[in-house]
């Protein structure tokens, strides 16, 4: 009985013990800024409350202090938003914080060894090769021709959209625009997933579903748990990376035959060098160890860079223009400006189009296009600050974590431990004042302009593409993806967000919209 009691009450005072010493860690927090933390747990369960709004909440912190330390439970995260530390972590000390193997174990089942996810002389091999693809001007002429006929294959199913009054989910529609534009241009196949009847997608909804799961790694310590015994959402990934590679080996193979039988008919013809080309001219060299898994990560990561940034950036700036006015007038007035000078320099005369003779309308949409190059599509000035300020507020890639090789010192004076994590936040960037003046929540294309001519700001404060070594190398294709597609279709559409349909964001690596972009769509007036 006296055992029992000695028990009871050393089990007494350990749970007041325990306790005290939560109440006083909890209490030595009341001033401080950043999460709240508990012992072991570190902000983890603040973090999972928040998770599906952990862009606002970071934003929350960030407006606060330009710096905020996350403690978890195996390692500490540390987001910035002031562009000093920015510069420093992506430019100034860039060596001290790669992907890392952190990050790398997170995405490597998805990613692998692609560019988006090495570091060192495997990342600078596959740069160097990609960076010579995207010099090239016979890519930016193909891309211009291809990113045009897309465009317009995107316009004509809106065309029938409009004459049945249906709504459409303008996020889905632009991600099959991208993903077989990003598979032509960049590996020389046609895939059709924009064809008329929208045949069913099954790489996309794979690649998304494997996206949003490995982001949820980095918040949930038991994943590989859930690996190893093949459970929950580890299984679903499983299931969605073989629907992937299925996908991705069959590209390559598509394009390896294409490029025996080319070389079959004349082995003196030059193969079209698309970026996937070049990187299977890398494999046939021994020493270079490319293997199909090496092509494989090369067309995974060029995808999620050509396919899922430039399609969502598309998306959230059509809910931009439809829910601002003044600028949708301003944009179409550039556009209708520009058809109009350049019909004039091309001696054109613009076809009117009329509701009893529909081919008119396509026709002068044709015509329209047709007046569009990369050099005329420069001039589009306002249209450029409309895509810009969009990434300002929803950049594709909301947060981008780099590893820490060693201990460190931010400019601001926070202390950065190796094996930690350091994470710029694009999407709160934007949101801050001390960036961006009293108006930064507002969406202002104008921000942009001085007399009418757009002005770049400092990478380190737009990080939208990234910036430093690792800048992103599609930038002006991407832009000029996006300028073509929104002027063909703003220059004759006008969308509307279908009543009541919610539009947030979706977590994972890129800016998605959880529910996509419903609209209905509707034909501009002939004399608009």
């Amino acid at each position: 009985m006296e055992t029992e009691g000695n028990l009871l009450t050393f089990i007494i005072a350990l749970f007041c013990m325990l306790f005290s010493w939560i109440l006083i860690h909890r209490l030595k927090q009341r001033n401080a800024k950043g999460p709240k933390t508990w012992p072991f747990l570190g902000a983890s369960i603040e973090q999972l409350m928040n998770y599906n709004r952990m862009h606002d909440w970071l934003v929350e912190y960030l407006s606060q202090s330009r710096t905020v330390v996350v403690p978890m439970p195996f390692t500490t995260y540390t987001y910035i938003a002031d562009p000093a530390n920015v510069e420093h972590v992506l430019k100034t000390n860039f060596s001290n914080y790669p992907k890392g193997e952190v990050y790398h174990s997170y995405m490597e089942v998805l990613l692998g060894d692609g560019i988006f996810n090495a570091d060192g002389e495997i990342w600078r091999k596959q740069r160097k090769t990609a960076s010579f693809e995207f010099a090239s001007k016979n890519l930016r002429d193909f891309s211009t021709v291809v990113f045009r006929e897309y465009s317009l294959k995107l316009f004509d199913i809106l065309y029938q959209s409009s004459k049945l009054n249906e709504e459409i989910d303008m996020q889905e529609l632009l991600m099959r625009m991208t993903l077989d534009s990003i598979c032509k241009v960049g590996f020389g196949v046609e895939i059709g997933t924009l064809a008329p009847n929208l045949p069913d997608n099954q790489f996309a909804k794979a690649f998304d579903t494997a996206n949003i799961i490995v982001t949820l790694r980095f918040i949930n310590p038991l994943w590989k748990v859930k690996k190893f015994l093949n459970v929950g959402s580890e299984a679903v990934l499983d299931q969605s990376i073989k629907t992937i590679d299925d996908f991705t080996y069959s590209v390559i193979k598509r394009r390896k035959a294409e490029i025996e039988e080319t070389l079959g008919i004349n082995k003196d013809e030059k193969i079209k060098h698309d970026i996937l080309s070049r990187f299977i001219e890398l494999s046939k060299d021994p020493e270079n160890n490319m293997t199909n898994k090496s092509l494989r990560d090369v067309v995974l990561n060029f995808v999620i860079a050509g396919r899922d940034t430039t399609a969502t950036t598309l998306a959230w700036a059509i809910y931009m223009i439809m829910t601002h006015e003044n600028v949708a007038e301003k944009l179409h007035l550039e556009l209708k400006k520009l058809e109009e000078d350049r019909a004039e320099e091309e001696g054109i005369t613009l076809t009117e189009y009329q509701e009893e003779n529909p081919e008119s309308f396509y026709l002068r949409a044709m015509q329209f296009a047709g007046l569009l190059n990369y050099d005329s599509i420069g001039k589009l000035y306002y249209l450029h600050a409309v895509i810009t300020e969009t990434l300002r507020l929803y950049p594709a890639v909301p947060q981008d974590p780099k590893g820490i090789l060693e201990d460190d010192i931010l400019p601001d004076g926070t202390e950065l431990k190796a094996g930690g994590m350091v994470t710029y936040v694009p999407y709160a960037m934007g949101r801050m004042e001390y960036n961006w003046g009293p108006d930064a929540a507002l969406f202002k294309p104008e921000r942009w302009l001085k007399d009418g001519v757009f002005q770049n700001s400092s990478p380190f404060k737009f990080t939208a593409f990234q910036a430093g070594p690792r800048i992103c190398l599609g930038k002006d294709s991407a832009y000029l993806q996006m300028k073509m597609a929104l002027a063909i279709l703003c220059r004759f559409y006008e969308f509307k967000l279908v009543p009541g349909h919610p539009v947030k964001y979706r977590m994972m690596t890129i800016l998605s919209m959880a529910h996509g972009l419903k609209v209905t769509v509707s034909k501009r007036p002939q004399d608009c």
